[in-house]
């Protein structure tokens, strides 16, 4: 829905957190993982009690500076924390500790693809930031409890400039940073643990206008698609608000993904009712071009890059490398199979077909296949070596692999009659039955009607129960209606 009306335009800037893959908290050393029982990883640092002081975890900054460099932004040599004072109660310190006013990573673009073509969508910043904890209001019936595991965990946001025109766009991007983040091995990505999720700055504005509407912010978008459907929900309430010579309100408000509405949460604050002032307990730290020049070293292939590997290592078409260098495990098992057979376009089109049947019915990712590389491997080579036919080998031989993966496939299609008749005398005589009760359809052919041709050779097919060689049993059909 990117073109939401003819006279106004949507004006979208997105602000995504993901919570860094380091093992302990941005300012001391409690465990950061997911899924503890609540309230196990703190300690008097992570509760603020009287005298405790932070100590900054050097390797979230080397994640921050990993992704800024992925994003293109120009890295901040002289750094320092804020205090970002908010009272809440998941928030044991009654401020947060930001880089909001001094960020880490400056400028940049994401590049993304959409229906209308490439875009790149340009960055304010990227900085960091400690989480804060989780209040819960369905653990009790009078109270309302904090769970605060989570507070203390290493962020970066990432915000966006507002670039962005649709809730299309916004989904695209945030694949994007998505694929960007688990292929850095910055964050796990995973939205349903909330260590990613988004903010979306929304306002509408007549076309032509360069001056911004009244912004209004959804908070916590956990999901591509509820992203999108909040932000055409939002935009069209917007419009019709417009239309009706209702004012735009500035708020925050959140999603129902129930209802696909979203609704009023508070109105918003201004920076200024954050009184950000400098950290006194944290030093400032300055990054080092040698520290920069390390891990721009150490970066992995970026999906783009790895997408042109692909088309010129392994001759595949565009389309093909785009689906298979989405996500690392995918690529990484094409390339393990590719050891194995250098038939690279049938495993892609095994992995982008079969494989990918088997993973959306079972629900599982590509590492949890319980079929090797070499397998598959193996599977496509009695395909094209000519000893299985495709069809039977998806149909039946591929199946039985993935339940006895330690047999190889040419063992398996042995023991399950599964090899293709190539013995010529046994395939004239199926010819033969076949042609010789169809004299009419032969009659035709000879005329002139070529396209029979493969009705004589399904017949055919039919009566070996699909073991005939298709190329073998087309020659020998086109040989004996041409005498």
């Amino acid at each position: 829905m990117s073109n939401y009306s003819d006279k106004y335009e949507a004006v979208i800037g997105l602000e995504v957190h993901a919570q860094l893959l380091t093992k302990s908290k941005l300012f001391c050393g409690d465990d950061a993982s997911f899924g503890a029982e609540p309230n196990m990883h703190v300690s008097p640092i992570t509760l603020a009690h009287p005298g405790t002081l932070p100590k900054l975890n050097k390797e979230a900054i080397e994640l921050a500076v990993r992704m800024g460099l992925a994003c293109n932004c120009e890295i901040e040599r002289k750094n320092y924390f804020a205090r970002k004072h908010y009272f809440y109660p998941d928030l044991p310190k009654g401020y947060q500790l930001s880089q909001h006013t001094t960020p880490i990573c400056v400028g940049g673009f994401v590049k993304i693809k959409t229906a209308d073509g490439e875009k790149n969508v340009q960055l304010n910043r990227i900085h960091m930031e400690e989480d804060a904890g989780k209040s819960m209001h369905d653990q009790h019936d009078l109270y309302s409890v904090v769970d605060y595991n989570r507070a203390g965990v290493p962020l970066i946001e990432i915000v966006t400039e507002p670039d962005l025109h649709s809730g299309d766009e916004a989904a695209a991007y945030f694949t994007e940073i998505r694929k960007l983040v688990r292929t850095l091995n910055v964050c796990d990505g995973n939205m349903d643990e909330g260590s990613l999720r988004c903010d979306a700055n929304i306002s509408i504005r007549l076309k032509g206008d360069p001056k911004l509407g009244t912004k209004v912010e959804i908070k916590n978008l956990n999901s591509i698609r509820f992203l999108k459907k909040a932000i055409d929900f939002e935009v069209m309430r917007m419009i019709e608000m417009k239309d009706k010579g209702e004012n735009v309100i500035q708020q925050t408000r959140g999603f129902n993904p129930e209802t696909e509405t979203t609704f009023a949460i508070r109105t918003k604050e201004d920076a200024d009712d954050y009184r950000y002032m400098a950290d006194p307990d944290l030093p400032p730290f300055i990054i080092t071009d040698d520290f920069i020049a390390g891990i721009k070293a150490a970066l992995p292939e970026l999906s783009e890059q790895k997408k042109q590997r692909f088309i010129n290592q392994y001759t595949l078409p565009e389309y093909d490398a785009a689906l298979l260098t989405e996500d690392k495990e995918t690529a990484d098992y094409f390339e393990e199979t590719a050891k194995h057979t250098t038939s690279f376009k049938q495993i892609a089109n095994w992995l982008l077909g079969p494989v990918k049947s088997v993973m959306n019915e079972e629900g599982i990712e590509i590492n949890e296949l319980q079929l090797t590389p070499a397998a598959l491997a193996s599977i496509i080579q009695l395909v094209e070596e000519g000893k299985v036919s495709h069809t039977i080998a998806v149909q039946k031989l591929f199946p039985a692999m993935l339940k006895s993966s330690h047999v190889s496939a040419a063992e398996l299609a042995q023991q399950m009659n599964l090899l293709q008749e190539r013995n010529e005398d046994a395939l004239q005589l199926l010819i033969d039955e076949v042609l010789s009760a169809m004299p009419d359809k032969v009659t035709e052919y000879k005329k002139g009607k070529k396209g029979l041709i493969g009705l004589f050779v399904g017949e055919v097919m039919k009566k070996s129960k699909g073991k005939a060689d298709p190329k073998l049993l087309n020659q020998l059909v086109t040989e004996k209606l041409s005498k």
